[in-house]
């Protein structure tokens, strides 16, 4: 006859949460003989059990055992063998139901601020990358064509914003993870004088649950930490794609060190950048986790419901894709080595000042629209004869509108990027005081959330 029976089983997965688990149940014991609900000495000997156990299982000893189900039942089997019955008193009060949403609420917390540390390092290293190379110009793209010369420093900052975003995204989701649970019961409260604040108060919420069916079933802080590392995965994979392309052969604007990446089997001079492809392909695999947990919530009517117990897999393997990922980031980006030659070369390449020639005519009195028309047809000529902007002659260009006088040869891409002065632009002032304003605001903002 077949065995159905694992199918049940999440203690392969769930046990990850045992230190959370074991201090819930040592603020729960000491509640209990706090408020007269067990002796003291009851709670004493529990406390002196749970810890056993947690020493247990983090020196290896520990027996899970499947036919148990889930991480509690395997604790309290094992408390109970060490202290006897009365460790069966532990559970008076509570339910698996509140148990669980506590250890997710405190092992979320715990993961937001390892996030956010990985995030802050990460914006860290993009600063430091951008002063590496502060001054030096590239092409900005837009369609993936080269459209105006930019700062590479301005490039980096970009990503600098949006995963200071991130972080915000990441300290919201903390504050709505950072309320207790614990003493709603299966769903509609418990039967005994709890002191819940006191509970709150020994595992560092700040708040309670206020609503005991809203309590067990709530699972909106992992949807949250699950959107906002979807978010955090995107701009990586952004960061990911610009890598992949910039170390190709065909742009050569950067060369990564050998630890990040890897060889061909059959073709010796290949330098595959895989730790950047595989992040942008993980990204899937996160947004994928995403959208089962949404799955599974839609259906389910209040309160705690069987399909539950899926909302951790997917939930620890985006934790996990993160973290690794964000770490493989700050390691990629120190070795990073930009070619300075090549982008500089190509961020002066003649059509990339075309738009700083229609704004030299608008500064003469032509409307802009006349003026963009007269640089597309000036554009379209240099590609006829093959020809490149600064090598047509006064004449060439006064062939094309009567505005143009010598000082069109003063156009240069330094001179485009200092030209755009204005707050959050390119010039080399503005992106000074920008990575400035970064470093003052990873010291001033810390790992507090």
């Amino acid at each position: 006859m077949t065995d159905y029976s694992n199918y049940t089983v999440s203690i392969h997965y769930d046990r990850r949460l045992y230190r959370q688990d074991i201090a819930g149940s040592i603020a729960h014991a000491r509640m209990l003989a706090r408020q007269g609900i067990i002796p003291a000495e009851d709670a004493e000997t529990i406390i002196g059990g749970l810890k056993a156990v947690e020493g247990e299982i983090e020196s290896g000893e520990f027996s899970w055992d499947a036919s148990l189900e889930d991480l509690h039942m395997n604790i309290e089997r094992r408390l109970t063998q060490l202290v006897g019955p009365v460790g069966g008193r532990l559970h008076t009060g509570r339910s698996r139901n509140d148990q669980i949403a506590l250890d997710l609420r405190l092992y979320t917390r715990e993961v937001i601020r390892d996030t956010v540390r990985g995030l802050r390092e990460l914006q860290l290293g993009l600063v430091d990358l951008a002063e590496r190379y502060a001054g030096v110009l590239m092409p900005g793209y837009t369609h993936l064509q080269r459209a105006q010369p930019v700062l590479f420093a301005h490039h980096l900052l970009a990503y600098f914003q949006m995963f200071r975003r991130d972080v915000a995204r990441f300290r919201d989701c903390y504050r709505r993870a950072d309320v207790l649970p614990l003493g709603s019961g299966a769903l509609a409260g418990v039967p005994y004088p709890t002191d819940r604040e006191f509970l709150a108060k020994e595992l560092g919420f700040p708040a309670i649950t206020a609503n005991s069916m809203d309590a067990v079933s709530d699972r909106d802080f992992l949807l949250e930490y699950q959107s906002a590392a979807s978010i955090c995965m995107m701009h990586l994979s952004r960061l990911s794609e610009e890598i992949v392309i910039w170390s190709s052969r065909e742009f050569g604007f950067i060369r990564l060190s050998d630890e990040f990446t890897t060889g061909s089997s059959i073709m010796p001079q290949k330098r595959n950048p895989d730790f950047a492809e595989l992040a942008r392909g993980k990204t899937g695999r996160v947004y994928g986790h995403l959208m089962a947990l949404l799955t599974i919530m839609k259906g389910l009517p209040l309160t705690y419901n069987r399909d539950l117990q899926e909302d951790k897999e997917g939930f620890f393997d985006t934790v996990d894709t993160l973290l690794a990922t964000l770490g493989v980031f700050r390691g990629m980006l120190a070795g990073l080595t930009l070619n300075e030659e090549q982008v500089t070369r190509l961020a002066g390449e003649s059509y990339m000042l075309a738009t700083d020639l229609a704004d030299y005519l608008v500064g003469r009195g032509v409307p802009f629209r006349e003026a963009h028309g007269i640089m597309r047809r000036l554009c379209d000529y240099c590609e006829t004869e093959g020809r490149e902007l600064p090598e047509l002659s006064l004449e060439d260009y006064r062939r094309f509108s009567a505005h143009f006088d010598a000082g069109v040869y003063e156009i240069t891409a330094l001179a485009a990027v200092t030209a755009r002065d204005n707050p959050g632009g390119t010039a080399p002032n503005r992106v000074a005081d920008a990575l400035g304003q970064a470093r003052q605001l990873l010291e001033a903002e810390g790992d507090d959330l």
